[in-house]
């Protein structure tokens, strides 16, 4: 999306669970946390991951909802990210995700800029989520299907953007 090294491409996902971790039904999900993970780390334009106590965000809390789950990394681009989204294990993963995880209503997915070097927090990404499913896709959060370029990044949190109004 940019040849521009100052911006990497931040993304959170959330997911809430239909079961436990440790249940039957979400036991190919867990299985394949490492392999997913391991391709992650190694896939062309991987920035970083969120990873918690367990060296996955599953135990990572989100929104106040213990039943969510949350994914957060940063890439080098959209094309970077896509292409590890849609082959290999993870798009396996994709195809099975009815089995796991509730259908949400409301936006699951966002993306924005973030400086290089930069590593959102979860509060960080919550903020952006909860912004989409406001406003819909604009510079400070928006989607695949409705990017936006680096040079339009709104990398500011939101106590630093006085006169935007709430974010939220």
């Amino acid at each position: 999306m940019t040849d521009d090294a100052r911006w990497d491409l931040a993304q959170v996902n959330i997911a809430r669970l239909k079961a436990p971790l440790d249940s039957p039904q979400l036991k190919d999900f867990v299985d394949a946390l490492d392999p997913v993970n391991a391709d992650a780390d190694a896939a062309e334009g991987f920035v970083w991951r969120l990873q918690g106590e367990s060296g996955y965000a599953t135990d990572v809390p989100v929104l106040g909802d213990d039943w969510l789950i949350v994914n957060m990394s940063v890439w080098r681009d959209a094309d970077a990210l896509t292409a590890y989204m849609y082959r290999g294990r993870h798009r396996e993963m994709l195809a099975r995700r009815r089995e796991w995880f509730e259908r949400l209503a409301e936006a699951a997915t966002a993306l924005w800029w973030v400086p290089a070097g930069h590593r959102p927090s979860v509060a960080e990404a919550e903020e952006r989520l909860l912004h989409l499913r406001g406003h819909g896709p604009t510079p400070y959060a928006f989607t695949l299907r409705s990017p936006f370029p680096a040079a339009a990044a709104e990398p500011v949190a939101a106590e630093g953007r006085e006169g935007l109004g709430s974010a939220v």
